[in-house]
């Protein structure tokens, strides 16, 4: 097994014990306090700490072997599901059923942290691709990191299911310490090249900094490439509205084991998408690609929840299941290629904290949003009254009318880019392949220790 496909299994269980841990805490939470607002708030704590530590985590991965940044992951999420535990076991009777209450957001607090610094992997791996996969079948192998997260979500959703049905977060905090200890023990003897060269007593070695101005200029030389990111921010800006409801609209239609395998076996989705851009990639304008899937996910959402039936939303998660790998490799493929390797980590970064930093605020405003405006408007308000006869009524029905206007938003912004400048600008500076790296693979650019 090649160090690529050796990450790839170290990742992929690395990514399901963190995932596993977010998606019961949410399951764990909302059955425990039935409050529509605190699993809001959880999806609204994730994307404020993957916003403001992005930067943060971009500089680590640059400036430090990248093997080296995903060891110091595991070991802090590994820390943190410690402290977690701890605090589940020492529980003052009652103290995790009020959803307002102290010592639960203490404890969900130190869970999401955990998780979160899983988010140094997410940035190390796509600047790997770029290490130790030649630039022509590095959409390839984006397809096979889709695959990998594919199959996390896979196995994800249908463990966090079963072990708050049946061990609560007991169960669920031991697996995520057991796994972090051997994804750390593998890690260490994977043998990885990365190229990295130690300056000599004479050079001065690049400071270790974040340098966020260094950053925007790397990015604002590349023409259309913000809007690219700005763009994916916007789509977080929506996509933080299923976040925040996705789990509680779907609990509200089955019961919590029946919810996570369902979203199990959907999760197959990526697994297929994964294998097809491995086997086909991207085409020779991946942006077309990014932008065509967004277009039809988003039509897709105008119409998953327009009646009450677990198919119809199972339809449509499969559906956005299937074509999120394809602009997620999308956006890899481009950034690798017109971003010098030496800047990636930090571009990355960059790019993970501008995109996620919208999807905060809406999932903090559409948990209270939804809980005190839009379900008493759907229950015995006027919207009852207005569209009730064939939308429905009631708590599902209000979270229902906020993905279908979040999906109908979603479909005009994306034709507005299809249109744009800056999408024609981004399209030829990726064709004129301009990018300091010289397409080799295998470590093409040496960088500073």
């Amino acid at each position: 097994m090649t160090p690529f496909h050796q990450i790839l299994a170290n990742n992929l269980v690395a990514n399901v014990t963190n995932f596993t841990v977010w998606f019961a805490v949410t399951f764990w939470v909302f059955l425990e306090t039935q409050s529509v607002f605190a699993t809001g708030m959880i999806a609204g704590i994730f994307l404020v700490f993957t916003a403001g530590f992005g930067f943060w985590f971009g500089s680590i991965v640059d400036h430090n072997a990248k093997k080296t940044a995903m060891l110091g992951s595991s070991l802090v999420s590994g820390i943190f599901y410690a402290a977690g535990l701890a605090l589940l076991l020492l529980e003052p009777e009652g103290a995790f059923a009020d959803p307002y209450g102290p010592y639960l957001w203490v404890f969900i607090l130190l869970i999401m942290l955990g998780v979160i610094a899983g988010n140094i992997r997410s940035i190390a791996l796509p600047t790997l691709v770029t290490i130790l996969i030649p630039e022509d079948r590095r959409d390839k192998a984006n397809g096979l990191v889709g695959m990998v997260s594919g199959i996390g979500f896979l196995t994800t959703s249908v463990i966090s299911g079963f072990l708050v049905a049946y061990t609560g977060m007991l169960g669920v905090l031991v697996m995520a310490l057991s796994a972090s200890v051997l994804v750390l023990v593998h890690l260490t003897i994977v043998q990885i090249d990365e190229g990295r060269v130690v300056p000599s007593p004479e050079e001065p070695a690049e400071p270790k900094r974040v340098d966020i101005a260094g950053t925007i200029r790397v990015i604002a030389a590349v023409p259309g490439l913000f809007a690219l990111i700005f763009f994916a921010c916007f789509n977080n800006f929506l996509g933080g509205i299923f976040m925040a409801l996705l789990d509680a609209y779907g609990l509200s239609l089955v019961a919590v084991e029946v919810w996570g395998l369902l979203f199990g076996v959907l999760s197959i989705a990526f697994i297929v998408s994964g294998i097809i851009i491995s086997k086909t990639g991207l085409g020779k304008n991946p942006l077309k690609t990014l932008l065509t899937v967004n277009l039809i996910t988003w039509a897709v959402c105008c119409v998953f929840t327009l009646q009450s039936s677990i198919w119809l939303l199972a339809a449509g998660c499969f559906v956005w299941m299937f074509l999120g790998p394809f602009a997620e490799a999308a956006e890899h493929t481009t950034l690798q290629k017109v971003v010098p390797l030496e800047r990636q980590g930090r571009v990355f970064g960059f790019a993970q904290s501008i995109e996620q930093s919208a999807s905060p605020l809406t999932a903090f405003m559409i948990g209270p949003l939804t809980q005190f405006v839009v379900i008493p408007f759907m229950t015995d308000g006027a919207g009852a009254d207005a569209i009730g006869g064939w939308f429905g009524t009631g708590p599902d029905r209000g979270m229902a009318l906020v993905f279908t206007v979040a999906g109908m938003i979603g479909f005009i912004v994306t034709i507005i880019a299809f249109n744009s400048r800056y999408y024609r600008d981004l399209s030829a500076a990726y064709a004129s392949g301009k990018n300091d790296d010289d397409g080799e693979g295998g470590a093409a650019v040496a960088t500073p220790a």
